[in-house]
């Protein structure tokens, strides 16, 4: 499933339908309060599928790079500055630093992560946006998960509950899908008939040598400049001919290959289900080579999924691990305000300052580059007027964009729950327009993997919709307005009715309830229109590189290829720090993660 963006300032909805409202108030500024963190509630958003920053309650168990009371300047001089902690800046991050470099993350808010962050709520851990992994357990060393690449490559590693399913409820059906090829043909067969099984047999023939192609190169051996020729040199073979033979099919939609042998309906609907929750779109604009890997990974022989026991916030800490203990440094609480330009190069970050105590804005110099985890929109923000070619800039703030969200994130009791209660469920309501506002949405219960997610007896659990919520529904509302809080009321009903599926008195249940909105993801992500990224159709175009127009100034996370979600984030980052790293060890890394 995506791993959306996630939410911000969460604020408590009124109460309806036996909900319990619990009021929380925003954090509205730099001040830090000397009160038990526990004492005050702050929610800032988290960022994909991609990647901001957000928080919610001030928690003590982590200091990266806090500022004290005092607040002394942080201005330094480092090698490479990181824009955003996203999954995909953390990984950029973690890698130069494993590579020997100085590297400084900046990050806006109280927590590391972006969207993959964790946040805490009267003793709930919730998650901000994804929590379905998978390939992150496992041995050091061989895995093809980029974001297990990484973690390996810097020698973390992520605690996880293992399973191996999900609920999926349709219009007409209610089913489960697992990760094992032979039952998700079963599915197949028991959903869709003979037909869609016979078919998508034959999509499976004529996908073997694409997923072939698509994992002949791993995501560690990529990089965006003529070294890759050297790092690719020990995957040459005879599969590297077949990959060029099927090269243009890997970046074609994933539709040219579904119409050459799925007509069954009910197979083409799921097909587009599949493409719309990992990639924001249907299988026409999605590119071949993502739903190849995908398929192939998921449905491989022991394939698992994989929940971090201590939350997404396990795999965010196991990363800034690996970025501090080889010398690099995130710091929290450090909006960029806008890049430095000298010279028509990008030499460094100017943030914005803490407070209004604070004479002279904090300065980060980068003597070798900066790297933008910001969205494509949002870069473009943080540059000088005219640093950026009028053409570029142009095509930047042009690029389409999915949709936003609704979040709903629940407290509840957890007395006579199903001891066989999943963790996953994916709705949707119509097969008529799957993109539609509101028509799928993504629930997580977490605590069935671990209780102590949640207070005792109680249990969280987490709704949103797909990506797919208009920020136009929201635009120019007052966050305070008793418009907004109706319009949260109303546009949070399908979510309710979502999880109502899985727990029919779940609304009885609910003690804590928090709505996110597209005005929050958008405030406090400082993500353009609160999106889930760009929406470039693999029919008409091709997400970019880490390289810009600006030298000195690249780009990881989910706007650059491979695109959106977790494992294309987590890639961007890896192909980024591989770039701007020598070629010996980029080789040498190789022969760390045993590729």
């Amino acid at each position: 499933m995506r791993s959306p963006a996630l939410i911000g300032q969460l604020a408590a909805t009124p109460r309806s339908q036996g909900v319990h409202k619990t009021l929380l108030r925003p954090f509205t500024g730099s001040r830090q309060s000397k009160k038990c963190p526990h004492q005050r509630i702050a929610f800032c958003v988290a960022s994909l599928t991609t990647d901001a920053a957000s928080t919610a309650v001030a928690d003590p168990d982590v200091t990266h790079s806090q500022p004290g009371p005092s607040g002394r300047d942080r201005s330094h001089s480092t090698d490479y500055v990181v824009i955003g902690s996203g999954i995909g800046g953390l990984c950029c991050a973690a890698l130069l630093a494993k590579y020997g470099y100085r590297v400084t993350v900046c990050e806006s808010h109280y927590h590391a992560g972006g969207a993959a962050h964790s946040f805490e709520v009267q003793g709930y851990q919730f998650d901000a946006g994804p929590s379905f992994f998978a390939g992150l357990s496992g041995k050091a060393g061989g895995s093809p998960n980029p974001l297990k690449q990484v973690l390996d490559a810097v020698g973390e590693s992520v605690e996880c509950a293992v399973y191996d399913r999900w609920v999926t409820y349709t219009p007409e059906a209610t089913f489960q899908t697992v990760c094992n090829a032979e039952r998700y043909a079963a599915t197949i067969l028991e959903q869709g008939g003979p037909e869609a099984l016979e078919q998508w047999r034959a999509l499976e023939r004529e996908m073997a040598p694409l997923q072939q192609g698509a994992a002949t190169f791993p995501a560690a051996a990529l990089r965006s400049d003529f070294g890759v020729l050297l790092t690719m040199l020990r995957f040459f073979g005879p599969s590297l001919a077949k990959t060029g033979l099927v090269a243009p099919k890997l970046t074609a939609p994933f539709s040219r290959i579904v119409d050459k042998v799925v007509t069954n309906t009910w197979l083409r609907r799921f097909l587009d289900l599949e493409c719309f929750v990992l990639s924001g779109m249907l299988a026409k604009d999605t590119i071949c080579a993502e739903m190849a890997f995908m398929l192939m990974e998921r449905n491989r022989v022991g394939s698992t999924i994989d929940y971090p026991l201590q939350g997404s916030r396990g795999i965010v800490d196991a990363l800034v691990r690996g970025i501090e203990k080889n010398g690099g440094r995130v710091m929290l609480r450090a909006r960029v305000e806008d890049i430095l330009i000298e010279g028509g190069k990008a030499v460094g970050v100017r943030l914005a300052k803490r407070g209004s105590r604070q004479q002279d804005h904090e300065v980060i110099r980068a003597e070798r580059a900066v790297v933008s985890n910001a969205s494509v929109w949002d870069t473009q923000r943080l540059l000088p007027p005219g640093a950026a070619p009028a053409s570029w800039r142009q095509q930047a703030m042009t690029t389409p964009q999915t949709g936003s969200f609704v979040h709903l994130h629940l407290g509840i009791n957890a007395e006579g729950l199903p001891a066989d209660l999943d963790c996953h469920h994916l709705i949707v309501n119509s097969w008529d327009d799957l993109e539609a506002p509101q028509n799928v949405c993504i629930a997580s219960i977490p605590t069935v993997f671990n209780p102590n997610l949640a207070p005792p007896g109680k249990a969280l659990v987490h709704a949103y919709t797909a990506g797919n919520e208009p920020y136009s529904a929201w635009e120019g509302l007052e966050r305070n307005s008793k418009q907004y809080r109706q319009l949260k009321e109303e546009r949070s009903q399908v979510l309710w009715r979502a999880l109502e599926r899985a727990i029919p008195d779940v609304r009885e249940r609910a003690e804590l309830v928090m709505v996110g909105t597209p005005l929050t993801h958008e405030r406090f992500l400082n993500r353009h229109r609160g999106t889930y990224g760009p929406a470039i159709s693999a029919a008409t175009g091709s997400f970019p590189g880490p390289q810009t127009r600006i030298p000195g100034l690249f780009r990881c996370g989910d706007s650059c290829a491979p695109g959106i979600g977790v494992p294309a984030a987590a890639a961007s980052g890896m192909i980024t720090a591989n770039t701007l790293a020598p070629v010996r060890k980029h080789l040498q890394l190789l022969d760390v993660l045993a590729l």
